[in-house]
């Protein structure tokens, strides 16, 4: 097929064009997305001093740690690793740590007795009581640059972003779902 002279002009007129156009980039200290994970990364970091140089426990770790804390029953590993969003592989090496320093144990599914559920043995839940109320301090101590109104709304704008995702915003609803 044969390029006509108005072919070349209208492709080079189109070329002209694009090239004035300021030219679209994502800021990346602009993009949501970015910023939400960098946020958490820098929060659970500050957060990992409390239980880290005093207990010598990593973040996944705690995070097993803190997710059977906060619950009335045993749950899988499972539940953990789609709780707080960590690889179960991740939650796996966690697990097998924490069973082997005593904080955590291993106990029958009474509904399927061919899995195991996970629960705080009176050692962890001694740590997750000391530590707890530390971790409290230190996210009020993150937040204190927030008057208590701009508290409610960021909580408020955080929990319409996770419905839109449908994500669990509370415990009783994840214990009601006997999943994550």
């Amino acid at each position: 097929m044969a390029r006509t002279s108005g072919d070349i002009a209208l492709r080079t007129r189109e070329a002209e064009e694009a090239s004035s156009r300021p030219k679209l980039r994502l800021d990346l200290f602009k993009f949501v997305p970015f910023r939400l994970n960098r946020l958490a990364a820098e929060v659970s970091s500050a957060l990992a001093v409390e239980y880290q140089e005093r207990h010598g426990l990593d973040i996944p770790a705690w995070r097993v740690i803190a997710t059977l804390g906060f619950r009335n029953d045993a749950c899988s590993a499972q539940f953990i690793s789609q709780c707080t969003r960590t690889h179960k592989s991740t939650i796996s090496r966690a697990v097998t740590a924490l069973l082997q320093q005593g904080l955590i144990e291993r106990v029958e599914n009474e509904a399927d007795r061919r899995e195991f559920r996970l629960q705080l043995t009176k050692k962890g839940r001694a740590l997750y009581e000391e530590l707890f109320p530390q971790l409290l301090r230190r996210e009020d101590e993150i937040l204190a640059c927030l008057s208590a109104q701009e508290r409610k709304q960021l909580s408020a704008l955080l929990g319409k972003i996770e419905e839109s995702l449908d994500l669990i915003q509370t415990s009783e609803e994840a214990d009601a779902k006997q999943a994550y």
